[in-house]
């Protein structure tokens, strides 16, 4: 027996969406019947608009509302605009994330800083803002997007390690705090990933992420949607804390 997942009515919010895996996953949710919230920064307001446009060519309702997650006054303003002009927020997809690799000696303080604020800070000012809504409402889905190297680590990445697994301790926080309200607050955590980044690698490089892959392959930004919309939806209604390796077996 098939189980189709339904979203429909629901609204949902996701960061760093006008292209990428955020579009991937925003798209994943509109097919399920979803209308959608893309986020990005001011200066991807263009690729933002056209994004919500395909979502509204679904037959969904959407909108693009541009601003820096990694600003307090901006990801406050980013939920309450949602809000306002959609009626309310049901699931919020903390996917915004960036990396500045270096090695640890070589890391440059604003490195460091701009890795933590976008990935890690993004994710807290944008649930606080959408849990005081959420917790009147008394229902939200809350999907935080972090990463196996912040589970295992990875040399150079001192920083988007230290932000991925500051989202995984965030996730099992506010998912305690926030259960009674009935939300829950799940995260994914994808491996290697095919995207933009992966594909300026060598064919020598992919070869050897791909041996530690038990599946053999490298994941693709349809397989994490999955995820995400497994979290959003009514098959996961019992399921908080909860962090869901997307790596074909790597981390186990």
């Amino acid at each position: 027996m098939s189980i189709a997942i339904d979203l429909t009515g629901q609204v949902a919010l996701v960061t760093g969406s006008r292209r990428g895996l955020g579009k991937a996953i925003a798209m994943r949710l509109a097919h399920a019947g979803a209308d959608i919230i893309i986020n990005d920064i001011v200066m991807g307001q263009e690729e933002a608009q056209a994004t919500a446009a395909e979502i509204a060519a679904l037959g969904r309702r959407a909108i693009a509302v541009c601003g820096d997650v990694s600003k307090s006054d901006d990801a406050t303003a980013l939920i309450e605009q949602g809000w306002g002009e959609m009626g309310k927020i049901d699931i919020l997809v903390n996917n915004a994330g960036i990396t500045r690799d270096n090695l640890l000696i070589r890391m440059t303080d604003d490195e460091w800083q701009m890795v933590l604020n976008i990935n890690l800070s993004g994710a807290f000012y944008c649930t606080r803002a959408a849990a005081r809504r959420m917790m009147k409402a008394r229902y939200g889905r809350i999907i935080n997007i972090a990463s196996v190297i912040g589970l295992m680590g990875n040399a150079g990445q001192a920083n988007y390690a230290a932000s991925k697994a500051g989202i995984i301790g965030l996730t099992k926080a506010n998912a305690k705090e926030l259960a009674p309200r009935n939300i829950t607050v799940n995260a994914i955590a994808p491996g290697f990933i095919i995207s933009a980044m992966t594909d300026k690698l060598t064919d020598e490089v992919k070869a050897k992420y791909i041996e530690a892959i038990p599946l053999g392959r490298l994941g693709t930004a349809d397989d994490v949607a999955d995820g995400v919309l497994i979290y959003a939806s009514a098959l996961a209604a019992y399921t908080t804390g909860h962090v869901l390796n997307v790596d074909g077996g790597m981390v186990m």
